[in-house]
C-alpha cells in the first residue's frame, strides 16, 4: 500500500473542509467569540486577587472590601461557566456536524465509484476511514481547534498581562519556550509517519476481520479457526507495536511541555521573589504574575496535545482525500443523448481487460441482442461471459464505438439512464441483512406486497418464503446466511424481475437450482420477457434449448451461434457439452431432465 506524502495529501484534505466551514461559519464565529470572552474574563480574576492581597499586605483590608473582591470573582466565575457552556456547545457541536457531513459526503462519494476502485481498495480500509480516520478529523476540528485557539489567545493575553507587571520577569519566564517550539517542529513529521502506519495497520486488521466473519462457515469447514486466530493475533500485535511507536513520540511532548512550564515557574519564584523583597513589585503583583504564569502553562502543555491531535487529523484528512480524489472511469457525458426507444444492445469488435496490462477478457467480441429475443450464452469458465454482462450493465467503461444501445454509442448516453433500462441478476448473489421483502424490493422500494409476491411466484420461491415463520418479513442474516444457495439465487432473480425493465441479464443466476426448477422458472419467465431483450448465461444447455439463439464464447470471442440443432452441427465444444450433460444411453442432442 502506498504511503501518502505529508504535504500534498494534507493540503487536499484541508480543501475538503472548506464547504463545511462555510456552511457553519456563523456557528463557528459565535463560538469563537464566546471562547475569547471566557479567556478575557479569566484574565480579570488575578487582578481582583492582586487587589485583595495588596490590601492585606498594607493592612488596609476590610471585610467589605474582601467581600467585594470575592463577589467579583464569583460573578466572573459564573460568566466564565456560561461562556464555556456556550463555546463547547457551538464549537464541539460544530465538530460533530462536520463529522456527520464528512461521513455523509464520504459515503455518497463511495457510491459514485466503480467496481475497479473497490477491486483495488479493500472494504476494511473503507471501514477504517469511515471510523477511525473520521474520528481523528472530528477531534482535530473540535478539541484540537478549540485548544489551539484558546492556547494561542490565552498565551498572548497572559504574556501581555505579565509584561505589564514586569517586562524583565516576563522575558525570563519565556526563555525556555523556544525549546518547546523546536521540539514540536522536529517531531511533527515523525508523528505523521507513525500515525499513518497505525491507521493503515488498523485497515488491514478490519479487512481481515471482515473477511473472516463473512467466510466463517468456510473457515469452520476447513478447520482453520486456530490458524485464523493466530493470524489475527499477529495483526493485532503489529497494530499495538505501531501504536507504541507512536506513543513514544507523543509521550516526549507532554513531559517536555510540563518540564518547560515548571522551569519557568522555578525561575519566576526565585527571581520574582527577589523583586518582591527589593520592593520592585508588590506582593499582589507577584501573586498575579504567578496566576498569569499558570495560565501560560496551559498553552505550553497544550502544544504537545494539540500537535498530536492536528497531526492525526491531517494524516487522516490526507487518507480521506485519496478516496475523494478517486473518480469513476464511467464518466457521464456532458450532453447525453436521449435514450433510444429500442432495447437492442450491440457489441462490435469489443475488447476489454481488467486493469492496465492485464490479460484480455474479451477479444474482438461482436454480438447483437434484439428486442423480444432471448439469447442463451454458454462457454468455458473464463471465456468472458460474466465480463460481457458487466459491460452490458455499464459497470466498466468501454472504448468509443464498441458498444451500442439501439444505434447510439453507450458513451453518448447517460450511465444512470441506461442502467435504469437494465435489470441484472449477477452470478455472485448479493443479499442484505434485511427482510426477504426488502431484499426483493431493493430496486423498487415503493413496490406493493402484491408486486413483490408476483415476482417471487414467477421465480418459484413464493411457497418457500411463506413457509418461514415470518414469511416475507423473515430477516435472512448477513449475505442471506439463513437461506440455501438456490433460495438466494431465486430471491436475487425476483429482485431483477420486479424492476420490470426492457433489458434483463441473468448471469448464471440459477446454477444452484435443480434443472427441473430452472426450466420451470424460465418457462414462467417467457411471458414476462415478451418484447424484452434477455441474455441468459448458463453452464447447462437444457434450459437454453428454447432460447431464440444460443451463443458460444471461447477466449473472449464468439465461437458459434445459432439454434440448438444448428450448434450441434457447427460446434465441437457445444456437442461435447451436450453429450456430457446428457443421460447415459440417450441420443446425441437429448439432454438430462
Amino acid at each position: 500500500m502506498e504511503r501518502s506524502v505529508p504535504g500534498a495529501g494534507q493540503a487536499a484534505g484541508l480543501r475538503l473542509l472548506k464547504p463545511c466551514l462555510r456552511r457553519h461559519a456563523l456557528r463557528m464565529a459565535t463560538g469563537l467569540l464566546a471562547l475569547l470572552a471566557v479567556d478575557l474574563l479569566q484574565l480579570g480574576i488575578p487582578r481582583f486577587i492582586k487587589q485583595a492581597v495588596d490590601l492585606l499586605e498594607e493592612g488596609a483590608a476590610t471585610q467589605a472590601a474582601l467581600a467585594r473582591s470575592a463577589l467579583a470573582i464569583l460573578l466572573l466565575a459564573l460568566a466564565i461557566a456560561a461562556g464555556r457552556f456556550l463555546w463547547r456547545f457551538l464549537l464541539l457541536g460544530f465538530s460533530r456536524l462536520l463529522e456527520r457531513d464528512f461521513r455523509e459526503a464520504f459515503f455518497r462519494h463511495l457510491l459514485t465509484l466503480d467496481r475497479a476502485f473497490f477491486q483495488q481498495r479493500p472494504v476494511g480500509e473503507m471501514m477504517a476511514l469511515a471510523g477511525n480516520d473520521l474520528n481523528a478529523v472530528q477531534l482535530a476540528a473540535g478539541m484540537g481547534l478549540v485548544a489551539s485557539l484558546d492556547a494561542a489567545f490565552m498565551g498572548l493575553a497572559a504574556l501581555a498581562c505579565m509584561a505589564y507587571i514586569s517586562p524583565g520577569l516576563t522575558l525570563i519566564a519565556v526563555l525556555p519556550m523556544p525549546l518547546l517550539a523546536l521540539l514540536a517542529r522536529l517531531l511533527s513529521r515523525r508523528l505523521h509517519r507513525r500515525f499513518l502506519a497505525v491507521q493503515e495497520q488498523f485497515s488491514r486488521l478490519a479487512e481481515f476481520a471482515r473477511n473472516a466473519i463473512n467466510n466463517i462457515r468456510l473457515l469452520k469447514a476447513y478447520g482453520q479457526e486456530e490458524a485464523q486466530a493466530k493470524a489475527f493475533a499477529r495483526l493485532g500485535e503489529a497494530y499495538v507495536r505501531d501504536n507504541i511507536r507512536l506513543a513514544r513520540v507523543h509521550g516526549v511532548l507532554f513531559p517536555v511541555s510540563g518540564l518547560i512550564g515548571n522551569a519557568s515557574l522555578v525561575l519566576v519564584l526565585f527571581l520574582g521573589g527577589r523583586l518582591v523583597i527589593a520592593e520592585v513589585i508588590s506582593m499582589g503583583d507577584f501573586v498575579a504574575f504567578i496566576s498569569y504564569l499558570a495560565m501560560l502553562t496551559w498553552p505550553m502543555l497544550a502544544v504537545g496535545w494539540v500537535a498530536n491531535l492536528f497531526q492525526r487529523g491531517l494524516t487522516s484528512l490526507g487518507r480521506l482525500a485519496g478516496v475523494f480524489a478517486a473518480h469513476s472511469a464511467l464518466v457521464e457525458p456532458a450532453a447525453p443523448e436521449e435514450l433510444p426507444v429500442s432495447a437492442a444492445l450491440r457489441a462490435e469488435n469489443l475488447f476489454f481487460s481488467y486493469g492496465q496490462g492485464g490479460p484480455a477478457a474479451l477479444r474482438g467480441l461482436s454480438l447483437s441482442l434484439r428486442p423480444g429475443e432471448i439469447v442463451g450464452l454458454v462457454g468455458r469458465s473464463g471465456s468472458g461471459k460474466t465480463t460481457l454482462c458487466h459491460l452490458l450493465a455499464r459497470l466498466y467503461p468501454v472504448a468509443e464505438g464498441r458498444l451500442f444501445c439501439g444505434d447510439l454509442d453507450v458513451n453518448r448516453l447517460s450511465v444512470s439512464g441506461l442502467r435504469s433500462r437494465i435489470a441484472y441478476a449477477p452470478q455472485d448473489v448479493l443479499l442484505f441483512s434485511e427482510s426477504i421483502a426488502a431484499n426483493i424490493a431493493m430496486g423498487r422500494p415503493e413496490a406493493s406486497r402484491a408486486e413483490i409476491e408476483a415476482a417471487a411466484r414467477l421465480c418459484r420461491i413464493h411457497e418457500e418464503i411463506v413457509a418461514f415463520p415470518q414469511g416475507y418479513e423473515t430477516r435472512i442474516g448477513e449475505r442471506g446466511v439463513k437461506l440455501s444457495g438456490g433460495q438466494r439465487q431465486r430471491i436475487s432473480l425476483a429482485r431483477a424481475v420486479l424492476l420490470d425493465r426492457p433489458i434483463l441479464l441473468i448471469d448464471d443466476s440459477l446454477s444452484a437450482v435443480d434443472l427441473e426448477t430452472e426450466q420451470e422458472i424460465l418457462r414462467a419467465l417467457a411471458a414476462h420477457l415478451r418484447g424484452r431483450t434477455c441474455l441468459i448465461v448458463s453452464h447447462r444447455i437444457a434450459p437454453l434449448r428454447a432460447a431464440s439463439r444460443i451463443v458460444v464464447l471461447e477466449e473472449g470471442r464468439v465461437l458459434a451461434q445459432g439454434g440448438h440443432a444448428e450448434l450441434l452441427r457447427q460446434s465441437e465444444f457445444y456437442r461435447t457439452m451436450n453429450r456430457r450433460q446428457g443421460r447415459p444411453g440417450a441420443e446425441e442432442g437429448q439432454d438430462a431432465g
